[in-house]
């Protein structure tokens, strides 16, 4: 399978790269300064070929600059811009999958949640987000598939963390986020919970679909 991948350079791209070549899919990952991911022509030149995408970038400002609304500016940009361009350059041509990265971070605050709990007044820094995530919805509504993966917060190499040792109540090893990451090129339609076992977020559906485990 013919594979792109934006982010590629970044945590879950570098997870998720040697899955997908050791699978035998030729990949194709440019890094940041060789396709403006803003410019739909060069978008739809870069995913002609694509089988399937998956739309990873994202830029997360410094952690002394994430309570200024500005420094998210980028990131928006990359998840509501970017991945309306990619939906439309793939909707334009053959491409079967389409894989979005997402947050558990959208949910609300208290008691167990699953893909059924509403989602409502989230922080202004994670509209983009559910945006992104609404065009994984379209390109299922093509008759394609469309996949999100609502993640957990990430330890592990490469991460801000190396254990879950931080007061979140959904979290992910890198490793296993970038296994279920191959796992959605073969799942159904649908937002999935992406997280270890017995935590607030439930993950059971992913899990069904896939049979995808947490390792870590």
């Amino acid at each position: 399978m013919r594979v792109f991948v934006t982010g590629g350079s970044g945590v879950l791209g570098r997870a998720l790269r040697p899955l997908l070549e050791a699978q035998g899919h030729d990949v194709r990952a440019p890094a940041h300064h060789e396709l403006d991911l803003l410019d739909a022509e060069l978008v739809a030149d870069a995913v002609r070929e694509a089988d399937a995408i998956f739309h990873l970038a994202t830029r997360i400002p410094p952690r002394e600059r994430r309570r200024d609304r500005e420094a998210w500016r980028e990131n928006d940009r990359l998840r509501q811009d970017a991945s309306r361009l990619l939906v439309d350059a793939a909707l334009a041509r053959a491409t079967k999958v389409y894989v979005q990265s997402s947050v558990t971070f959208v949910y609300p605050g208290q008691g167990p949640v699953d893909e059924n709990t509403p989602i409502e007044d989230v922080p202004p820094h994670l509209e983009s987000s559910l945006a992104a995530e609404r065009e994984a919805t379209r390109f299922a509504g093509a008759g394609r598939r469309g996949v999100v993966l609502r993640l957990g917060s990430l330890d592990g190499p490469g991460t801000e963390r190396e254990t879950p040792d931080f007061p979140v109540d959904a979290t992910l090893h890198v490793d296993d986020a970038g296994r279920a990451l191959v796992a959605a090129l073969a799942a159904p339609s649908g937002v999935y919970n992406v997280v270890r076992d017995d935590e607030r977020v439930s993950n059971a559906r992913f899990k069904q679909a896939t049979g995808w485990r947490p390792l870590t």
